[in-house]
């Protein structure tokens, strides 16, 4: 179960995004080698041109957008390096993953997303 498979089955009853914040592993921070090598962005402009290359390379027509350089988004969800997070309605968190990569588990999302649904519908 990937990203990509759960916004194809569930687009048209979730909103999905992608919060792009800071570089997990920029080469001049925690540099793990890998063939994407880009510096640690040090201002908004900066940030918004890598995370428009990674929403491209992506490629699961989830919209990214971009926390600011002050990592406001980023600190108030303790998401970094990455997490999964469902947000109801009334914009309490439904689900929250853990740290990735390790907490990055799609498919967990998968079955809180099913229960959230099924809550909705069966509301009265």
């Amino acid at each position: 179960m990937s990203l990509r498979d759960l916004y194809s089955s569930y687009n048209q009853q979730i909103q999905f995004l992608t919060i792009y914040i800071r570089e997990a592993h920029a080469v001049d921070g925690w540099d793990i080698g890998s063939e994407n090598r880009v510096h640690d962005p040090r201002t908004l402009e900066e940030r918004r041109k890598i995370a428009g290359q990674c929403e491209m390379t992506l490629e699961y027509g989830i919209r990214t957008y971009v926390d600011e350089i002050d990592d406001a988004v980023m600190s108030a969800y303790a998401a970094w390096p990455e997490r999964l997070y469902l947000v109801d309605r009334e914009g309490c968190i439904a689900y929250a993953g853990g740290p990735g990569p390790g907490g990055f588990v799609p498919g967990e999302l998968k079955a809180a997303i099913d229960e959230l649904l099924e809550n909705q519908t069966s509301a009265p």
